[in-house]
C-alpha cells in the first residue's frame, strides 16, 4: 500500500492534473520498504502490549487474589450466563455447591489473620484440585466458597461434595509450630432446567447450614425442584 501511494503521488502532476511516468521508481519502492516494516512492527508490538495488559486487568478483576479462585461477581455472572444459554432445555442438569470452612474464626483468633489467609489458600487449592476442568470455583465471601457443576446429577454432586470434603480435611495446615486441622461443611442442590441463580444459591446455602447444624465436616445434598423448593 505504501509503495502504491508513493507511485501515485510521484506520477501525478497536481499542477496540470495529468499522469506521467514516475522519474524515481527506485525511491518509490526503497523508501516504503525501509519505513513501513518498522512502523508496522512497532504498531503490532504496541497492540500486543495493549492486549496483554487488557488480559491482565481482566484476570485481576475476575480472580480472588488470595485463593486464585473466581470472585463472587464473576462467578455469579458466569453461572447466570450459562443458565441463560441453556434456557428452554428442561432436561439440562447441573448443581451448585456451597462450602463453608468450619471454625474459621477460631483460626483467626488463635493464630492471626495471616494464618487465616494461609488456611483459605489451602482450602481454595484443595477445592480446585478436586473439581473438573469445566467446573467453576469461587471464593464467594470470607471463608465461603461456591462451586458450579454443569451436567452433574444428584449422585455425581454427592460424590463431588464428598471428594471436596475429604480434600479439605486432608490438607496439611501448620502454623506457629502447631498442626491445625481443617474441615468444611458442604451444602448442595442438584437441579434440572434453568432456575434463577439466587434461588439455587439460597437452596444450597440452606443445605450448608443444615450440615453445620448436623455436626460440621459433612455433606448434605438435596434436589432442587422446578417450583424452586429444595426437597
Amino acid at each position: 500500500m505504501c509503495i502504491g501511494v508513493a507511485f501515485f503521488i510521484d506520477s501525478y502532476d497536481f499542477a496540470t492534473a495529468t499522469w506521467q511516468l514516475s522519474s524515481k521508481p527506485f525511491n518509490n519502492v526503497l523508501i516504503p520498504v525501509l519505513v513501513a516494516p518498522p512502523l508496522l512492527l512497532f504498531t503490532l508490538f504496541k497492540l500486543r502490549e495493549l492486549a496483554l495488559a487488557h488480559q491482565e486487568l481482566l484476570a485481576i478483576s475476575s480472580i480472588d487474589s488470595l485463593t486464585q479462585c473466581l470472585n463472587r461477581r464473576t462467578f455469579t455472572a458466569m453461572v447466570e450466563g450459562y443458565l441463560t444459554k441453556v434456557s428452554g432445555q428442561p432436561d439440562r442438569k447441573a448443581a451448585l455447591i456451597v462450602v463453608d470452612v468450619d471454625y474459621f474464626k477460631s483460626v483467626n483468633d488463635r493464630f492471626g489473620h495471616e494464618a487465616g489467609d494461609e488456611a483459605l489458600r489451602l482450602v481454595g487449592s484443595a477445592i480446585r484440585r478436586s473439581v473438573g476442568p469445566d467446573d467453576l470455583v469461587a471464593r464467594f465471601s470470607g471463608e465461603e466458597f461456591s462451586i458450579f457443576l454443569p451436567k452433574a446429577d444428584l449422585e455425581a454432586t454427592q460424590n463431588q461434595c464428598e471428594s471436596i470434603r475429604a480434600a479439605v480435611a486432608s490438607a496439611q495446615f501448620r502454623t506457629n509450630e502447631v498442626d491445625v486441622p481443617l474441615s468444611a461443611s458442604l451444602g448442595a442442590v442438584a437441579f434440572y432446567g434453568t432456575p434463577h441463580f439466587n434461588a439455587i444459591y439460597r437452596a444450597a446455602d440452606l443445605q450448608m447450614y443444615k450440615a453445620k447444624a448436623a455436626g460440621r465436616n459433612r455433606v448434605i445434598v438435596a434436589r432442587h425442584s422446578s417450583d424452586q423448593t429444595a426437597t
